[in-house]
């Protein structure tokens, strides 16, 4: 463990050296900037406008909608800072410096997610932790249970990470990327049909589409944090174009833990077993 976590170390230092790590922060601080400043006059609009009800429904659509593009920019930094983590380094031969003994290859694979989580989770911190307090500081509004839907969107995120280091045991990192970007590309339509099939009714789709979040449990973890992250009159009543119309039971969670635990067993399994 102690290799893994060196390797972990060094990730992050190749991270700073090709300054990703600056670049994700920098981004995502100009990301929470914008909303600070459209909430300022969002709030203003709303508060000379609406009744505190009101007040409330629009910070909490205003909000959720940030949160949404969060999401989708989690999704994105998941996949594009891994999917070169190994098969870039198998490809050029830098690998080889590393898999030497007495280290271990699983220490090494380990290593590589360690350091990919770590900025996943700084990234993702800077991005909702900022939307939230901003949130707070113009609007005076804080969506419920708000820590366990973040949690949610960075299990999201750990999720396609995984995916992006298996494939890259594997995968080139061109094939890696299409591939998990696929993947994701399913599992999104499938969360569509699946909320489609509920409110028409249509017993297919709605199967289709908890099959696909089955196969990867990326989007039912958005739908279920968004059921979270809304007042309670408008996540019941499906109000919100984001209100889900079919919420995903506690036991997506368990499966998507356990999806992230079996998909890094296999990537370091069959890193391990990869001819280099």
């Amino acid at each position: 463990m102690r290799a893994a976590l060196v390797i972990a170390q060094m990730t992050l230092a190749e991270a700073r050296r090709r300054r990703i790590l600056a670049a994700a922060l920098a981004l995502g601080a100009a990301f929470v900037t914008l909303f600070a400043v459209g909430l300022h006059f969002i709030a203003r609009d709303v508060r000379a406008h609406a009744n505190p009800t009101q007040q409330g429904f629009a910070f909490a659509y205003v909000v959720l909608a940030a949160l949404y593009a969060a999401n989708f920019l989690i999704v994105m930094t998941s996949v594009l800072v891994t999917i070169d983590t190994l098969s870039g380094e198998i490809g050029s031969g830098v690998i080889e410096t590393l898999c030497t003994k007495p280290v271990p290859r699983w220490s090494v694979a380990l290593g590589k997610w360690l350091g990919c989580w770590t900025i996943l989770a700084l990234y993702a911190a800077v991005l909702c932790g900022g939307v939230l307090a901003v949130s707070r500081l113009e609007a005076g509004y804080t969506p419920p249970q708000p820590a366990r839907g973040l949690a949610l969107l960075l299990l999201e995120g750990t999720v396609l990470l995984t995916l992006a280091l298996a494939g890259g045991t594997r995968l080139s990192t061109l094939a890696n990327g299409l591939t998990v970007f696929g993947l994701y590309g399913l599992a999104f339509i499938g969360g569509w049909m699946e909320q489609i099939g509920t409110v028409t009714g249509n017993a297919a789709a709605r199967y289709l589409g908890i099959g696909a979040s089955l196969l990867v449990p990326s989007e039912s973890l958005w739908q279920l944090a968004a059921y979270l992250m809304q007042p309670p009159l408008v996540r019941d009543a499906g109000m919100g174009p984001l209100s889900p119309h079919s919420v995903p039971s506690p036991a997506m969670v368990v499966w998507a833990l356990g999806y992230v635990a079996a998909t890094l067993a296999l990537a370091l399994a069959s890193f391990r077993r990869r001819d280099l």
